[in-house]
């Protein structure tokens, strides 16, 4: 199957992109492409305009500082998970990156546009939200930033306007006495997880954050409740059943999962105190 008609837009500038969305209200973001590709060849999405981000300068950077890792809207995967600085500040960046889809996508694919593209069976909405992450989000009426506790509305649905280009991602670092995990279970390597879990333990904190359980992310805090973690998040999820996997295998899997992730953030966090 091949998409719909569409128009196709590549500004050179970040105004001009945001003029075109701002004036066309069909247009949709363009930046990898490899989660919208697909959608257009089986005509789940049809805009009338695609706009895209390719040839504006300025949004493949990475920067990263004490307070942690902002990654630039045309940022690839590969790159960031390439980037020693990003995994000295942020491990649970690339332990969550090498498992996002094959080579060739994590080459193609841009971090930020999976975020937003808002599918809860991918590794980096996950990541961002257990962080408390945040996205800036632009349009021609301004810039704002979304908590990342705010950004998802439904399965494949943010809180981004139809106008508005998500122009960066922001992770905080870890802390001192910190630690991060990160484990999931696909048919390949590579292949969406039916199930996956990460972890941040924090001296004051214990949270949780799961994917391709629920419709959309979730973070479960269970902080003083570790022995019975993988109970308390099964009373905030509810698994479902598709073609991958049964309802109850999915409960099976968050719950050896859940114990893997605790006990590696654990010993990360031990490390970082010692």
């Amino acid at each position: 199957m091949k998409p719909a008609p569409f128009r196709y837009r590549r500004p050179a500038s970040l105004e001009e992109a945001l003029t075109l969305l701002a004036g066309e209200p069909g247009a949709k973001v363009l930046a990898g492409g490899q989660s919208l590709v697909p959608l257009l060849n089986m005509r789940l999405a049809s805009p009338e305009t695609l706009v895209d981000l390719g040839g504006v300068p300025g949004l493949d950077t990475i920067s990263v500082d004490e307070g942690g890792v902002r990654v630039g809207a045309m940022v690839r995967h590969a790159d960031l998970l390439a980037d020693a600085a990003v995994g000295a500040a942020q491990p649970l960046i690339p332990l969550a990156l090498s498992h996002v889809a094959h080579a060739t996508i994590r080459n193609l694919g841009t971090t930020v546009g999976s975020i937003v593209h808002a599918d809860a069976a991918a590794e980096m909405p996950a990541v961002l939200c257990l962080l408390g992450g945040s996205v800036e989000a632009t349009s021609v009426r301004g810039t704002r930033t979304v908590p990342a506790s705010q950004l998802y509305a439904g399965p494949l649905e943010s809180t981004l306007a139809a106008d508005e280009v998500a122009t960066s991602a922001w992770f905080p670092a870890l802390g001192a006495g910190e630690g991060v995990g990160f484990a999931e279970i696909a048919r390949r390597h590579g292949d969406y997880a039916m199930v996956g879990v990460a972890a941040h333990v924090a001296p004051d904190a214990v949270r949780l954050g799961y994917l391709s359980v629920d419709d959309t992310p979730t973070v479960v805090d269970v902080t003083g409740r570790e022995p019975e973690a993988a109970e308390v998040a099964l009373a905030h999820l509810d698994p479902a059943d598709d073609i991958h996997a049964t309802a109850d295998y999915r409960a099976h899997l968050v719950r050896v999962l859940t114990g893997r992730v605790l006990a590696a953030a654990k010993e990360m966090a031990r490390d970082r105190t010692a």
